[in-house]
């Protein structure tokens, strides 16, 4: 039957017909409206699930992070029981004998910094290269300035046999990240050294192009591991987790403050400290020249 032959529909039927179609589409946007405040919950509860989480996270983060350090523990292979570890020619590292360091075998720090300030294990020796010490920190940037500065002549000279090159990272500004970063990226650094020593310069050079903010978290510890694997070192993951060589960063700290450092860079160069008393006004590389001038 077409259309135009449909028996007309009564003015009642057309409007129960109209209610109906009223009382479907009420019915599909209340379901449409339930889903949505289902969908709405449940990204709701999904939301605080992952604050939770991420909180969770955070505060065991930090919980680590800043938990208590032990007194005593190992050097890293190739590390000296003043923190150090001393960079020769291109990539070898000084070889060290395995030591405990006990915070116990040190004094208190002196109310009055010692003057001049003498570094154990920084004297010249005769017959052997000119000895540069650098008491650093990873998040200091004047200590990274010091290596943009002057990491080319250390290396160049290095290379050449002239000088060897000790660097003795320190916690000195943990207080200055929420994280101890300070100590956590010195912790990686003996770690790297540990298990890679070939890679520890590259490591160090990649450390303070990547030095975060002072007052800011630092790197992770994860990124902290990532780096160590961008250099080519083996794995330091577990050396990191078990904050190994905390103890020894602890160690070289307090041993750093009993001598009279009190701040970063302090730099030694066959035992005379740079910066002070005669050579307050010489640049460093005329001052490290000077003293492999005189060993000629």
């Amino acid at each position: 039957m077409s259309p135009a032959n449909e028996p007309r529909q009564s003015k009642a039927e057309r409007t129960a017909a109209a209610r109906e179609k009223a009382r479907e589409i009420r019915e599909a946007q209340l379901k449409k409206d339930k889903r949505n405040k289902l969908l709405i919950g449940w990204g709701i509860v999904a939301a605080v699930v992952a604050i939770i989480v991420i909180v969770a996270l955070v505060v065991t983060s930090n919980i680590k992070n800043n938990a208590p350090v032990a007194d005593e523990g190992p050097t890293p292979a190739n590390g000296n029981i003043h923190g150090g570890v001393t960079l020769l020619a291109n990539t070898e590292v000084a070889k060290t004998d395995p030591a405990t360091v006990k915070l116990s075998d040190l004094p208190s720090a002196p109310a009055t910094p010692p003057s001049p300030v003498t570094a154990p294990g920084a004297e010249a020796e005769a017959g052997k290269p000119v000895k540069v010490v650098l008491y650093i920190d990873f998040i200091c940037p004047v200590c990274k300035n010091f290596e943009a500065q002057y990491n080319e002549t250390l290396t160049t000279m290095r290379n050449d046999g002239k000088i060897t090159v000790e660097y003795r990272p320190l916690g000195f500004l943990d207080s200055r990240s929420t994280t101890n970063y300070s100590s956590r990226a010195a912790n990686a650094a003996a770690c790297v050294v540990n298990e890679s020593p070939e890679k520890y310069s590259d490591f160090v050079d990649l450390l303070f192009a990547k030095q975060p903010a002072e007052g800011s978290a630092g790197l992770s510890d994860t990124e902290l591991k990532k780096l160590a694997t961008d250099v080519g070192a083996k794995s330091i993951d577990q050396c990191v987790d078990d904050k190994t060589f905390r103890p020894w960063v602890k160690h070289t700290t307090q041993e750093a403050a009993v001598i009279g450092v009190t701040g970063t860079p302090t730099v030694f160069v066959e035992g005379k400290q740079w910066g002070t008393g005669d050579s307050a006004q010489t640049p460093f590389d005329q001052f490290l020249q000077a003293a492999v001038d005189a060993k000629k």
